[in-house]
């Protein structure tokens, strides 16, 4: 009895085999990403950029809506403080002279997570986490 192997591709893997990514639907953003035996990203060096005043207004006046829009549907989250706690600490580190990445997206993730149950105020959190994350 002979063992037959798979015909083998010109980087020497089994052809057949899937070896990379899939996705069907929805949203990714990938910074660095290596797929396969033996893969690796390597990330050169990140650059973070001041914003700009036009974000900084857009930014402000989302943190604002979100504010108006905690108040106006106060009754409908089952939190009504620690949303607000959260904000606070989101702006805190927005003000910030060199906000720590973390710290706002954590802070974010939780005021996405509060904002569930109220569409418009999940709409507003969407929003500000899109301009945040522009700059």
């Amino acid at each position: 009895m002979t063992h037959q192997s798979r015909p083998s591709s010109p980087e020497g893997l089994p052809q057949g085999d899937n070896l990379g990514v899939q996705q069907y639907g929805g949203h990714s953003q990938v910074g660095n990403q290596a797929v396969g035996s033996g893969a690796q990203a390597i990330a050169g060096q990140v650059f973070v950029q001041a914003p700009t005043a036009d974000q900084r207004t857009q930014i402000r006046d989302l943190l604002a809506l979100v504010e108006r829009l905690l108040e106006e549907h106060r009754a409908a989250l089952p939190d009504q403080e620690a949303p607000r706690a959260e904000l606070r600490r989101l702006r805190e580190e927005l003000d910030d002279e060199d906000p720590q990445p973390g710290v706002v997206r954590r802070a974010l993730d939780r005021l996405t997570a509060f904002a569930q149950p109220v569409a418009p105020l999940a709409a507003a959190v969407g929003e500000l986490s899109q301009a945040v994350q522009s700059f």
